[in-house]
């Protein structure tokens, strides 16, 4: 909303400053600023006003270090996230741009799903809450919204090559503004990257700069091929959306684990964003330009500056719990953001402690499973699944595991984005 006041202030009335919110950069930092401060100012009153509800955590007896002083710890915190990032992206970003609209709906659909089952694990005394096929469904659900959007509306589109014809224009921007007509160029250039055609499906090759091009998935089916992509398209996008939630939700076990882990992947995708709507730096990096992409840059930041101030109370020892309020929403939004910039093929690099964590329960299970029908007795790989568990057995402190988990994504994100230049 204030983009739009000051937008008019500054064409109506010439007012000094108001030019700023034209800067994508300047509006990103003021709403990280706005994020961080709505979560940890009106964070300290959410979590009272859950002490005094007695929205407790029920803790299952693991037989883990320190577990049962978290009993009663208050949980549902994941509101405090939603609302640190609702708020700031509704004053500072455009609200008409296609992809903020698409995180605004996945971040209330699935805050409303995780709140389904806190309410249920906590008001009605239900320790296994919401039954998985809802949450499943509820997944499917905003899969296919953000899969038929992507793939049916016209606000989504891209341009690999740079013309030969803008190379000039292109060329005269990286001078800046130097000039009055600096403005305009930048408007000729943006105006010029719309192509017809949906070249999110139909100009990538299969893996190249790290794109899928799902037409030439089903390139055997010969012209139809375009036609159809969409076939496979929208599984795909489900299956990353159900599977990155999912991690998130397991990844959050101890103190600070996910909202850290979920801050610093959040900052390599506001990095991908910004390059990714950055004509100039795009054509640099020789990866895909995504007109209006940029705008994304503002809700990711609104994203890591509420799990920042999240994350000043939920690290060790830990005043609130998100719940899956909290887990369940940070995960789709992950999974929404990268598949909008086009990097879903880098999700299980960029989100390997969430791959790892979904990889160790389903290794537990499988093989426990295997060697009890092979042998009779069941054999289990890790001590305790998910992965973070396994540490703690091993009497690991919990704050060591997060911070190396930690140090584990901080170097999955650089390799990353050491991507952008590798072919």
């Amino acid at each position: 909303m204030l983009y739009y006041l000051f937008d008019f202030l500054d064409k109506t009335y010439d007012l000094p400053g108001a030019g700023l919110f034209q800067f994508i950069t300047f509006r990103a930092a003021m709403t990280a600023i706005t994020s961080l401060f709505i979560a940890t100012y009106f964070g300290r009153r959410i979590i009272e006003f859950l002490r005094r509800k007695q929205v407790g955590e029920t803790i299952r007896e693991l037989g883990l270090q320190g577990q049962a002083q978290k009993a009663g710890t208050p949980t549902m915190g994941g509101v405090i996230i939603i609302l640190a990032i609702v708020i700031p992206v509704l004053l500072f970003a455009k609200i008409d741009n296609i992809y903020v609209i698409m995180l605004l709906v996945t971040t209330v659909w699935m805050g409303i799903i995780g709140f389904i089952d806190d309410y249920i694990k906590k008001f009605k005394q239900d320790k296994e809450g919401l039954p998985g096929r809802f949450k499943v469904f509820g997944q499917v659900g905003l899969g296919i919204i953000v899969g038929a959007t992507m793939y049916m509306s016209d606000g989504v589109t891209v341009r690999r090559q740079i013309p030969a014809e803008l190379k000039a224009v292109v060329e005269s921007a990286q001078q800046g503004h130097q000039n009055s007509g600096a403005q305009q160029k930048s408007s000729t250039i943006s105006q010029a990257f719309y192509p017809d055609e949906k070249a999110l499906i139909t100009t990538m090759p299969f893996v190249k700069n790290n794109e899928i091009d799902y037409e030439k998935i089903l390139g055997w089916m010969g012209p139809k091929a375009a036609s159809l992509s969409w076939l496979i398209f929208i599984p795909i996008i489900i299956f990353i959306i159900t599977a990155v939630s999912n991690g998130a939700n397991l990844t959050d076990g101890i103190d600070g684990l996910a909202a850290g882990t979920s801050a610093i992947i959040g900052v390599t995708l506001a990095i991908f964003a910004w390059v990714s709507g950055n004509l100039i730096f795009a054509d640099y990096l020789n990866i895909m330009y995504i007109p209006n992409i940029g705008e994304l840059s503002i809700f990711i930041m609104a994203f890591v500056g509420a799990l920042i101030g999240f994350l000043w109370y939920n690290a060790y020892p830990a005043q609130v719990f998100m719940g899956d309020t909290g887990s369940l929403t940070i995960g789709g939004i992950i999974a929404v953001i990268a598949i909008a910039i086009r990097k879903e093929w880098l999700i299980p690099i960029l989100c390997g402690i969430f791959l790892m964590e979904n990889l160790s329960v389903v290794l537990q299970v499988g093989w426990f499973k295997y060697t009890k029908k092979r042998t009779g007795t069941g054999v289990r790989l890790f001590k305790m699944a998910p992965l973070h568990h396994h540490y703690q057995v091993k009497g690991y402190h919990e704050s060591k595991i997060v911070t190396r988990f930690w140090i584990v994504g901080i170097v999955l994100a650089v390799l990353t984005i050491v991507t952008l230049k590798i072919r």
